[in-house]
C-alpha cells in the first residue's frame, strides 16, 4: 500500500469512527467541557523550555536533541513531553514513527505537539499555506500519538480589521478541526497575544467555533491583563491542555514569579484532568531551573 493510500485510509477509518462517537456531522459551537470524574492534572515538559539548545540553525548542530530531550524528561520522571514541531531535524513518517516508538520504551506519552500558524493572513493563497501547514502537522502528530496540537489565531495585517481576521480564523479553524477528526486529534488553540490577547477576545473565537475536535491551549503566562488570574479562570472550563509558565506579568507591571497553587486551584475548580506541559521561558539555564521547577509544580499538586 503506498504511502499515500496509507494515510487516507487510517484518516477514513478514524473519522467514520469518529462521527459515529461525536456526531460531527451536526456539532454545535463549543460549550465548556463536561468532565466527568475527579480533576486529575498530569504533568508534561515542552520542548520549547529548551529552544535555546534545540534550535535548528543552519550550520550549526543543536547541543539538544529530541533524542536527549525525552531522556531528560525520564531523568525527571514524567509521564510525557511535548515535542514541539520546530525541533525535529527529519519529520518523514519513518523518523517520526521510530521516535514514538522509543518514548514508548523509555515510559514517554507525546501529551501533544504544537505547530507555528497564523490564521489571520488577509491573502487567500498565504491563509491555504498556513492551513496545509497545520493539517500537515496534523497527520505528523498522528505518527507521534499525538493527542493534542497547539495552534495559534495570529494578529491583524495592517490594513485589515480585526472582525475580518477573525472571520477568516474561525473558518480556518473549523476546517483544520474537522481534518484533525479523521486522525483523533483535538486541536488546542492557545492565548497568545493577537486576537487571543484577552480572555473576552479569546472567548470571541472558541464560541464561535462549531467542532467537537476543539478546545483551548491554556498558557498561564500570556495573560498580559489587570487580572490574569481571573482571565485564567475564564477559560479553564474550554481547557483541553495547559501550558504552565513560570512567570505572569499584569499590565502595567513587571514580570513576577507564578503563584503554583492558584494555577492549580483553578483548574482543580473545573475538573480538569489531562496534560500541563511546563514551557519554560525565564532567564536561567533550563538545565537547572526545570528539575527545581517541575518539583515546585509537583509540590503544588500535593498540598493544593
Amino acid at each position: 500500500m503506498s504511502e499515500i493510500s496509507r494515510r487516507s485510509f487510517l484518516a477514513a477509518g478514524l473519522g467514520a469512527m469518529a462521527g459515529t462517537a461525536l456526531n460531527v456531522g451536526h456539532a454545535a459551537a463549543i460549550e465548556p467541557i463536561r468532565r466527568i470524574g475527579p480533576p486529575l492534572i498530569k504533568l508534561s515538559l515542552a520542548a520549547y523550555s529548551f529552544h535555546r539548545y534545540m534550535a535548528l540553525r543552519e550550520g550549526r548542530a543543536p547541543t539538544m536533541t529530541m533524542e536527549t530531550f525525552a531522556e531528560f524528561a525520564v531523568e525527571q520522571n514524567l509521564e510525557a513531553i511535548e515535542p514541539t514541531s520546530y525541533y525535529f531535524a527529519d519529520t518523514s513518517d519513518q523518523s517520526l514513527a521510530a521516535f514514538r516508538a522509543r518514548c514508548t520504551r523509555l515510559g514517554l506519552d507525546i501529551s501533544g505537539t504544537a505547530v507555528g500558524n497564523d490564521f489571520c493572513k488577509p491573502s487567500d493563497e498565504a491563509l491555504r499555506k498556513e492551513v496545509q501547514s497545520v493539517k500537515q502537522w496534523i497527520e505528523r502528530g498522528s505518527i507521534l500519538g499525538a493527542k493534542t496540537i497547539r495552534i495559534f489565531a495570529g494578529s491583524v495585517a495592517q490594513g485589515d480589521t480585526e472582525d475580518a481576521a477573525r472571520r477568516r480564523c474561525i473558518d480556518a479553524i473549523e476546517e483544520v478541526c474537522s481534518y484533525a477528526g479523521r486522525w483523533g486529534i483535538l486541536l488546542a488553540l492557545e492565548n497568545h497575544g493577537g486576537i487571543t490577547s484577552t480572555a473576552e477576545q479569546l472567548l470571541a473565537l472558541v464560541q464561535a467555533v462549531k467542532s467537537p475536535w476543539f478546545g483551548v491551549n491554556l498558557d498561564t503566562g500570556n495573560f498580559h491583563t489587570a487580572d490574569p488570574y481571573g482571565d485564567l479562570a475564564k477559560i479553564a472550563p474550554y481547557a483541553v491542555v495547559v501550558q504552565i509558565k513560570t512567570e505572569i506579568q499584569p499590565k502595567g507591571q513587571r514580570k513576577m514569579p507564578a503563584d503554583f497553587d492558584r494555577i492549580v486551584s483553578i483548574l482543580r475548580e473545573v475538573g480538569f484532568r489531562g496534560y500541563a506541559s511546563l514551557e519554560y521561558e525565564a532567564a536561567e539555564d533550563p538545565r537547572t531551573a526545570v528539575p527545581r521547577v517541575l518539583n515546585l509544580l509537583r509540590r503544588a499538586l500535593r498540598t493544593t
